[in-house]
Formats: structure tokens, C-alpha cells, sequence
């Protein structure tokens, strides 16, 4: 079944008293209520005796199950068990209506991405005091305190429809305004706990005309606290985006049971019974007078959510012979509408507190659950079908085989890097991806590249002495993240990092050395290509990098089957010094789909030459700026007779070859497939590839 097991745990404390009113059974017991909230994947987690007799159950409640945060949510799923339950929601109180409400108060809200919904009821004349003592009990029955009349009703509202609500005394908020905005950065809120917070400009606040009044969804303000001096008061009823809620709670260290709600979902078509409840209550209990009419600002509120159900797909799921009526009465206990789409098609119609139904699997999880998962049938054998690997894991047990070979020890590192080390990474254009919070203070930076994640393990061995003959290898395949103009990328990579070998510490690497590791890593990318996707597919651009990470004048763009694919170049001295690390390495990075997408390399099978070559080395002066791709492009593109492949051997500069000059040397193997070659039959080919050199990027022979 989909998605339940995944999701994290919350705990909502019910009262038996409490789910036995509203299904209509006085007399219900802590087990018969275990037993059922059980039977409906709600577990209890503890069962506690109350001191006038209640019994109050911990509930178990899965993070997508908001609307179960409430007595009223799990007496729901009680009576959707059958039987003689039935539930019956409570009816408020008869109270006196008085003034407009709009004559008492005005409502501002700016941010309804934010807010979807604030509604503001005014209840006039009230007298603030101690609850009656059902209130009291009530409370103390799900672990509250009573604190007086007013407040007592906004958390009994809370347990009771999961709609947390707030009161402010109406003669404290300067100029008998609500306005729901964003903060001020660095703006100051003394809260309900007597902590002066600095609020972040991200966060949402309830203000009146002059300041904040309370951080919304998660903790009201001192200033316009409801105290024994109140007499009018405004109830706040709303909902908030729950990702803004869990942000400013996290960043303030403070969780009340609003924030608990808020961070799970509250939709903004549920709040109009409860917030009727709460004002007529506190009228009711303090004496008072509800203005007329509500206050209401928002966006205007999705239809409800609509989704097609096959029946047979219901059936081929659960692997239970039920029929088409009995799954639809199964949905109408959950208060889900139901009515005829199509042949064997059920339109069905999610109620509003039912956020966490968005597909038509869902709707059959939920039969399956409500039916009884105890009715599915158990097989007592499993069928076990062999297959071969996929091909992406052939390929990555493959490339694992080739690195290892070469040298390269695989490291598993964290995803998480410091700022500092991820910034030299970053592409232009990009922004790092980051998790605000105190739990990862230190390093909360997703890494943009594998390569700080290497440097950072090298740095590690290092300090631990680790040595290996030639210098060490590291290699890993992971995801780095990114964000590109507020959207979030993640994407695999192949990174590889190695030891400029030959260097010792403390002091600088010479040009062959520097050229050394290059070429060392640049074969090892060469060989990853060749055994996943066959010859020629990786070349090398010599260019400067779009990242400070690398060496400005040692740097290459990695070309896999004709497109950009990664980077290959030296560290820069810069990042060397932010790892901690005291000699050079070289560092490549390639997108590992376009790696991979030649597996499996098509082998070439033919016949053994019969016959020998003749190999001839030749050493050409060329301007530093010629890379080897071009000369070598040069020789083979030139349609030089019995030549069958061409080699690089090596790089030279000195006073030889002269300023702003290089020699490189390349080695030509040549084979005639008749007869063996005579080497006076070669002289004219070493002398046609002098001549296309020359014309192609100016080389001479070097004497």
C-alpha cells in the first residue's frame, strides 16, 4: 500500500469522555476506543488515568493526517468503523448579536499566498474569569492548564476541531486594526512566554496599524494578550502556509499546538463552524455580545478536490472480491461524496479537511483500510522471478571495476558541505540549495559538486596520515543540488580526484609534474568512457572555468560524444587552502547519465595483424596555445597512407623550442595488411604528416 509507512508521527492526546459525546456513546470504554482507533491505523502509544475518571489515550497520528489531530477527526474514523456510531458534532450556544462587525474592526490581509484565510469574530462586553468546571475538566483531560475563560475556550476549540484560533483584547490594538503582513526585518515581538524575538523579514505576523501582535500559526504577542481587564475581544480563526510555520518555529526554538496543526495542513474551508463555536462560547461563558457577521480575507477558495476511482483497479489492488456498493458505502462513511462516472467508474468527492487524498490510489488505500486490512488475503508462498541487472547498475558495477583498477579508492560522503566550501563550486547562474535550522548550523549547504565532499575525505586521510605509493585516489557518484531562479535541481555526477604524484610537501609542482596528474586523470576519465561506451567518446577542450575552484590556466571542458558533460583541471591554490590541504591535486567532475548512456560498448572483432608495423616518432614545435586535439584531428583527417593509429607521447619546453613555443611528440604506427613494410616506404607518410601539421596549425620539425 502506498506512502504510509514513510511518513513521520505525531501524537494527539484524546479524551474517551471526550470521542464517546460525540459518537453518541456515554458508556464507551478506553479499550472498545483503543480497539477502534487501532483497527483504523491510528495506534495509541500510551493510556493514562485522568483524576476524575477520563481516561486520556495518546494517539499515534501519521504527518499527512492533520485533520486527525482532533477529538472530532478521530470520532470520525471511530464511526466510519459501522456499527451503532454515529457522529454528532456539537451545537453552540444561543447567544445575543449585536453591532456590525465591521463598526468594531478592520481586517488587512496582504499576503493571502501566505494566508489563505483570516476570518476575525468580535465578541463585546465580556467579563474574564474562571472556566465552569466541565471546561476545566475537559482540558485537564488532554494534558491542559486552565488559564481563564476566553483562552480556555480557543484550546478546548483546538482539541476539539483541530482549528487552532487566538483572542486579542480588542483595546490594545491600535487603531482597531488587524492587518496580516509580512515582518519587518530585525522588527521586535514580545510573545505570550515573555521572550522578545527579532523577527526575519520571511516571517508572518498578525499586526495591528503600529506593530506585530503575534507570529502567525505559531505563538500570539504580550501586547494584546486577553487579560482580567478585557472586555472586548477579537477571536482570530485562520490558516497559514505550512511551510512558512514550520520555518519561523524551527528558527524561534518554540512549538505550541498551533504550530503543530499549521505545519500539517489546516484548509481554509473548514474554519467557519469552529471559529462560529469559539465566539458563541466565549459570549456564552463571559456574558457578552457577538458583533454581527464575520471578517473574512483571503483568496477565494479551490473547489473541492475530485477524483475518479475504477472499481476493478480497487479490486486488482486489494486482491478482495468487493462490490461496487460496498466500496461506495466504505467512502461515504468516510464523508467522501460518491456518485456514478462511468462504466465500473466512481466520481468521487473529497471532503475539505481530506487534504491528504490527491489520487485514486489514495481513495484505495482508504477502502482497503476502512474494509479491513485483515480481510486481504495472506499467500503462503511468494513467487521469485530472476532476472539480470538493470543496465544502469551493470554499468555502474562496471565503471566501479574500471576505477578500481586504475587506483581509485570510492568514497560514500555526506551531501552536506559549509558555505565556504561550496561557493567555489558554484556555476554562474546558480544558488546554493541550504536547510535553515539548528540542526545542521555547521555544515547545512547541499554541496553544488562532489568535488568539495573529495577534498574534504583527502583532507581527512591526510591528517591521519593515510599514504599510498604514487599519491591517493578518491572517486564518487552521488547527487548535487542546485537552484535556478527559485527552482530546485538535482542531478547525478561522477567526480574523481587524484594527488599530483611526484610532489613533495611544502613545495610547488613543477610544469611536468602539474602536466603529469592532468594527464593521470585525464586517462582515467578516457578509460571510464572507453569501457562504458567504446573508443573516442570523451574528449578534452582546453578553457578557462566558469568556477574559481580550478587553476585559471590549467582547466579543460570535458566533451562526451560531442556535447559538454563536466570539467577536468587543477585545484586552485585558493581552494587548496580552504581544505587545509598543502599540495596540488587534480579534480574532475562529468554528468554521469551522459557517462553511462553508451553502456553497453559495442566490441570491434577482428583479425590479428599478420604482418608487423614500423612505428615512427615525431617531435613537433608547435605555438603553446595548439592543443594535441587539433594536431591530432590534422594527421587523421589528412588521409595518410597505411596509417593505422596515432599516439601522444609527451610534451616538451625549453631553450630549445623557444618563447611561447612547445614540442610535443606523437608516435605513428603504420602497417600495410598484404606484405611487411620496408621503413624507406614510410619516410614519404612522415614527410605528408610534416606537410598537413604545417598547413593545419604552423608546426616545424623540431631538429
Amino acid at each position: 500500500m502506498p506512502r504510509r509507512g514513510a511518513l513521520s508521527l505525531a501524537l494527539m492526546k484524546a479524551s474517551v469522555r471526550w470521542l464517546g459525546k460525540l459518537i453518541g456513546d456515554p458508556t464507551l470504554t478506553a479499550e472498545a476506543a483503543e480497539a477502534a482507533l487501532t483497527d483504523a491505523g491510528f495506534p495509541i502509544d500510551a493510556r493514562d488515568v485522568v483524576d476524575d475518571g477520563d481516561i486520556r489515550l495518546e494517539v499515534e497520528v501519521t504527518s499527512n493526517r492533520g485533520d486527525c489531530l482532533s477529538h472530532i477527526g478521530l470520532a470520525r474514523e471511530m464511526a466510519a468503523r459501522g456499527g451503532t456510531w454515529r457522529l454528532e458534532l456539537p451545537e453552540p450556544p444561543r447567544v445575543k448579536r449585536g453591532e456590525p462587525v465591521t463598526d468594531a474592526l478592520r481586517l488587512q490581509n496582504s499576503i493571502p499566498d501566505l494566508c489563505p484565510r483570516f476570518t476575525a469574530h468580535v465578541v463585546r462586553g465580556i467579563k474574564v474569569g474562571p472556566s465552569p468546571a466541565w471546561l476545566s475538566r475537559a482540558l485537564e483531560s488532554v494534558g491542559q492548564r486552565s488559564i481563564n475563560n476566553v483562552v480556555d475556550v480557543t484550546n478546548y476549540i483546538n482539541f476539539l476541531y483541530g482549528q487552532p484560533t487566538h483572542a486579542f483584547d480588542l483595546a490594545k490594538l491600535a487603531g482597531k486594526a488587524l492587518v496580516v503582513r509580512l515582518a519587518r526585518e530585525g522588527e521586535v515581538l514580545t510573545t505570550l512566554d515573555g521572550k522578545k524575538r527579532a523577527l526575519r523579514a520571511d516571517e508572518v505576523v498578525v499586526a495591528d496599524e503600529r506593530a506585530a501582535q503575534s507570529l502567525a500559526g505559531v505563538i500570539g504577542g504580550a501586547d494584546s494578550e486577553v487579560g482580567p481587564d478585557t472586555r472586548d475581544v477579537v477571536l482570530e480563526a485562520a490558516t497559514w502556509d505550512p511551510v512558512a510555520v514550520r520555518r519561523a518555529a524551527r528558527r524561534h526554538q518554540v512549538r505550541t499546538d498551533a504550530s503543530h496543526r499549521f505545519e500539517r495542513g489546516v484548509d481554509a474551508r473548514t474554519i467557519d463552524d469552529p471559529a462560529y463555536l469559539a465566539a458563541a462560547m466565549i459570549a456564552d461563558l463571559g456574558g457578552g455580545t457577538v458583533c454581527s457577521g464575520m471578517l473574512d480575507a483571503g483568496r477565494t477558495a479551490a473547489p473541492r478536490r475530485t477524483i475518479s476511482l475504477r472499481t476493478d483497479r480497487c479490486r486488482g489492488l486489494m486482491g478482495v472480491p468487493i462490490t461496487d456498493e460496498a466500496i461506495t458505502e466504505v467512502l461515504r462513511r468516510l464523508s467522501i461524496e460518491v456518485g456514478p462516472d462511468a462504466a465500473g467508474v466512481l466520481r468521487c468527492t473529497v471532503p475539505a479537511f481530506r487534504l491528504d487524498l490527491e489520487r485514486e490510489v489514495d481513495l484505495i488505500e482508504e477502502v482497503a483500510r476502512v474494509h479491513g486490512l485483515d480481510r486481504v488475503p495472506l499467500q503462503e508462498t511468494i513467487r521469485v522471478a530472476v532476472r539480470p541487472p538493470q543496465a544502469s547498475e551493470s554499468a555502474m558495477q562496471l565503471l566501479g571495476h574500471t576505477l578500481a583498477g586504475l587506483g581509485f579508492y570510492e568514497t560514500v560522503t555526506f551531501s552536506f558541505v559549509t558555505e565556504k566550501q561550496a561557493k567555489p563550486f558554484l556555476p554562474p547562474g546558480q544558488e546554493l540549495v541550504a536547510v535553515h535550522g539548528d540542526r545542521r548550523a555547521a555544515d547545512g549547504t547541499l554541496r553544488p559538486s562532489v568535488i568539495p565532499s573529495l577534498l574534504a575525505c583527502r583532507r581527512a586521510n591526510d591528517d591521519a596520515g593515510v599514504t599510498v605509493s604514487g599519491g591517493i585516489r578518491l572517486y564518487e557518484a552521488a547527487a548535487v543540488f542546485g537552484q535556478y531562479a527559485g527552482a530546485s535541481t538535482e542531478r547525478r555526477t561522477l567526480a574523481l580526484m587524484l594527488d599530483v604524484p611526484g610532489v613533495e610537501r611544502g613545495k610547488p609542482a613543477s610544469p611536468e609534474q602539474r602536466q603529469l596528474g592532468v594527464r593521470l586523470l585525464r586517462g582515467a576519465l578516457e578509460a571510464a568512457a572507453r569501457t562504458l561506451g567504446g573508443e573516442g567518446r570523451l574528449t578534452v577542450r582546453p578553457e578557462r572555468p566558469t568556477t574559481p575552484a580550478f587553476e585559471d590556466i590549467a582547466h579543460g571542458l570535458v566533451m562526451l560524444d560531442g556535447s559538454p558533460a563536466g570539467s577536468l583541471g587543477l585545484i586552485s591554490p585558493e581552494t587548496l587552502r580552504l581544505f587545509g590541504l598543502e599540495f596540488p591535486v587534480v579534480a574532475a567532475e562529468v554528468e554521469l547519465a551522459a557517462l553511462v548512456r553508451g553502456y553497453p560498448a559495442r566490441a570491434k572483432v577482428g583479425n590479428l595483424p599478420a604482418f608487423p608495423s614500423i612505428d615512427r616518432d615525431l617531435s613537433l614545435i608547435v605555438d603553446e596555445a595548439v592543443t594535441w586535439d587539433s594536431i591530432h584531428r590534422a594527421v587523421i583527417e589528412g588521409g595518410v597512407d597505411r596509417l593505422e593509429s596515432v599516439a601522444f607521447i609527451g610534451t616538451y619546453r625549453g631553450k630549445q623550442t623557444g618563447a611561447g613555443k612547445k614540442s610535443v611528440t606523437l608516435r605513428m604506427r603504420f602497417r600495410d595488411p598484404a606484405r611487411t613494410l620496408r621503413r624507406e616506404e614510410v619516410d614519404p607518410q612522415v614527410a605528408a604528416v610534416v606537410e598537413l601539421t604545417g598547413r593545419a596549425v604552423g608546426a616545424t620539425v623540431r631538429v
